[in-house]
């Protein structure tokens, strides 16, 4: 990072080949949009190559400040504008599975990432960060920049609002047992 910070091209290459795709990945989940992602990834390294020299190392490391960074411009763009679902249907082989169990499928996950959609903002980020991403809660934590119990109560508003979604939709069952569909 102090190379970073003095100007080093070279220094700061390997930071943009490790950390980029993941950066990519959180933003798009969160934005649902390539674009968006790929904008806020590039803000992030950005200001990473803007702001090293106000790094210090006894503070989280590179990776987890920029999931820091990323989460936080992603928060700012959910702000400015609603999260929107444009998915498009891709294409399937023909010897797959059938187009009832494909349908079935496409309407499960479509309702699972309108019901992420409609958490709050800080709720989607707590899901994306640990289930999408697979980041520890201490990871995911730092990246929203909360205690871990509170991080964890976060995350737990977040699945519980995100249960009531799904079982809404007839895509998990009630509490007390039984399918809702």
């Amino acid at each position: 990072m102090a190379r970073v910070a003095a100007g080093d091209g070279g220094a700061f290459q390997p930071l943009v080949n490790g950390h980029a795709v993941r950066l990519r990945r959180i933003a798009y989940r969160m934005l649902g949009d390539v674009g968006e992602a790929e904008d806020v990834a590039q803000e992030a390294l950005l200001r990473l190559w803007r702001d090293a020299a106000r790094w210090r190392p006894e503070r989280a490391g590179p990776a987890a400040w920029l999931n820091r960074v990323t989460v936080n411009l992603c928060l700012d763009r959910l702000r400015r504008t609603r999260f929107v679902v444009t998915e498009q249907v891709p294409e399937r082989a023909c010897d797959g599975p059938s187009a009832d169990a494909l349908i079935e499928a496409d309407q499960q996950k479509a309702a699972v990432v309108a019901a992420i959609a409609q958490l709050s903002d800080r709720q989607r980020a707590a899901i994306v960060l640990t289930y999408y991403e697979g980041l520890s809660n201490a990871m995911a934590a730092d990246a929203l920049d909360l205690n871990l119990k509170a991080f964890e109560s976060l995350l737990h508003r977040a699945r519980q609002t995100l249960k009531a979604a799904l079982v809404q939709a007839g895509i998990a069952e009630h509490p007390a047992g039984g399918a809702n569909r």
